[in-house]
């Protein structure tokens, strides 16, 4: 099983909001047979515009815990936008809210994204912009953040919660472990049968 429990690593601060999945991955880079590669474009547009965007910035480069604003992933239902974000180097994701699919297609990356109050997610923030090199520790089962001396309690659904914490958030391995029950099923179904046999 693939349980996650706690999520450690630096910061990487983008503290604004509504960021929508065009801006997270402009759509010229969906054309791909694979989510390979798409790390390098996360951010390509707005990056190209602001040399000076957080993904431009080597101090935080090995981040892997991104702290973002209100409304984080609006926008169409791409699952290439956390894909891509992942294959950058996120392990985590902490906003003040979420957009439904978006934080969907986290769960089932097996991504966390938890929500803190926004006073907290500025004084996190702040804090890493002193000092990116801060570890930052995401403790799932607690639903609390810790880094240094700032501890604070984050938010998630339960099911979401329960689903990293149990290791079922990874649904093809879900498949193969019950793989018996599949082929039982599948053999009582008189369509699938003929289908088979055809």
């Amino acid at each position: 099983m693939n349980e996650i429990k706690h999520v450690f690593g630096s910061g990487v601060p983008l503290l604004l909001d509504d960021i929508d999945t065009d801006r997270i991955i402009p759509a010229r880079f969906l054309r791909c047979v694979t989510f390979d590669g798409l790390g390098e474009h996360a951010f390509a547009d707005d990056r190209q515009q602001d040399l000076g965007h957080t993904f431009n910035n080597d101090k935080y480069r090995s981040g892997s815990v991104l702290i973002a604003g209100r409304n984080f992933g609006c926008g169409s239902s791409r699952e290439h936008a956390p894909q891509s974000l992942i294959r950058w180097g996120i392990k985590a994701f902490i906003a003040e809210s979420f957009a439904e699919i978006f934080f969907g297609n986290c769960t089932a990356l097996g991504t966390p994204a938890v929500c803190a109050s926004r006073e907290d997610l500025e004084k996190l923030g702040q804090l890493v912009e002193e000092d990116p090199t801060r570890e930052i520790t995401i403790d799932i089962e607690a639903l609390q953040l810790r880094s240094g001396d700032l501890e604070f309690s984050v938010t998630m659904p339960d099911f979401a919660r329960q689903s990293l914490l149990s290791g079922q958030w990874d649904f093809m391995n879900l498949l193969l472990e019950n793989k018996a029950d599949i082929q039982k099923t599948a053999q009582s179904l008189p369509y699938a049968n003929n289908f088979a046999n055809a």
